[in-house]
């Protein structure tokens, strides 16, 4: 799973640059110059490497939740995943219960919903067609939310980029060439991820910390139980199972959370969403070397075109709001 995901931090500070004290005469301060520009350099660096590692966690943790639905089923390792990763988030967390309106509770419970969705029909979805074009076609939701947002001619290049690949994916026939109950899957997936950042970023404003991710976990976690139990039965308490469904909650959920949050602290949102749209890239890489899912060249064009649509509608929306700062404080 997926670009996204986390976003329960608040807003996103510039990056650190570290701040080169003042030296005596220019000798010392010829010295002292190469060590504040790698300074400065690892400070930048740092949180672009926690995200980077993040989304290298998720894309490999989903191979190997694909080599274990043999054993579990789909729905039956988004169960132990969702599952996992709520224990591991409410005892870290400790979300406190009491003091939220019913308007703070609507937004965890939708913000799980979506959770639950975009986790559940992504797995179904990579189930049928390979890691790389499923969570290019999932990218889209987000990328349809990022273009609705900005109102821009100029997104009219990145979609018709977007729809390009699209076209590719499907070896230049569409789509034709995956199996469609995947494609449609991977598409419902991606309108789920795109419902997620939009109740990620609500959560974030009604609770504390990552109280309200851990409260959506547990909201996420409850809804799939019986669909899990219903597919899998006794299999999910099987020791090797319940091992390998621990594995892909701490690399696809945990993990990544943690260092995405970590990142926020120091990176702009806008370098952050760029960064999270290479994740189809880092899906195929995923897939190739767990999976043995090789790409085609049309397939690898296809996925490059729809980063490209991704990075530039990250970029458009953010020289608006540029814009808009710089009209405000005229």
């Amino acid at each position: 799973m997926n670009v996204s995901r986390s976003d329960q931090a608040a807003p996103a500070a510039a990056p650190v640059v570290a701040q080169q004290p003042e030296v005596a005469g220019a000798a010392a301060t010829a010295e002292a110059a190469p060590s504040g520009a790698a300074s400065s350099l690892r400070a930048r660096l740092g949180p672009v490497g926690l995200v980077l590692a993040g989304g290298i966690s998720v894309q490999f943790g989903g191979a190997v939740a694909v080599s274990v639905m043999p054993r579990a089923g789909a729905l039956g390792i988004v169960t132990l995943r969702l599952a996992f990763a709520a224990l591991v988030l409410l005892a870290v967390c400790r979300p406190k219960l009491r003091g939220h309106s019913r308007a703070d509770w609507g937004t965890v419970v939708a913000f799980g919903v979506a959770m639950a969705g975009m986790n559940g029909l992504f797995y179904q979805s990579v189930a049928r067609i390979p890691m790389g074009p499923a969570v290019t076609l999932e990218v889209l939701g987000p990328l349809a939310l990022s273009v609705i947002a900005s109102r821009r001619a100029v997104n009219l290049i990145w979609a018709g980029l977007a729809l390009g690949g699209v076209f590719l994916l499907g070896g230049g026939g569409g789509l034709s060439g995956l199996d469609p109950v995947g494609v449609a899957y991977a598409l419902g997936a991606g309108a789920m991820w795109a419902t997620y950042i939009v109740f990620s970023a609500r959560t974030g404003r009604r609770f504390p910390q990552a109280d309200g991710l851990a409260l959506a976990m547990v909201v996420a976690a409850v809804l799939f139980l019986p669909l899990g139990i219903v597919e899998s039965g006794s299999k999910l308490v099987e020791p090797g199972t319940l091992a390998l469904g621990a594995v892909v909650a701490v690399m696809s959920s945990v993990l990544p959370y943690t260092l995405e949050l970590l990142a926020l602290r120091r990176l702009p949102a806008h370098t952050f969403a760029i960064l999270m749209s290479l994740e189809p890239a880092i899906a195929s890489i995923a897939g190739f070397l767990v999976l043995s899912q090789a790409l085609t060249v049309a397939e690898a064009l296809a996925i490059s075109l729809v980063i490209a649509a991704s990075m530039g509608a990250v970029r458009t929306q953010v020289g608006r709001g540029k814009a808009r700062t710089a009209r405000d404080s005229a």
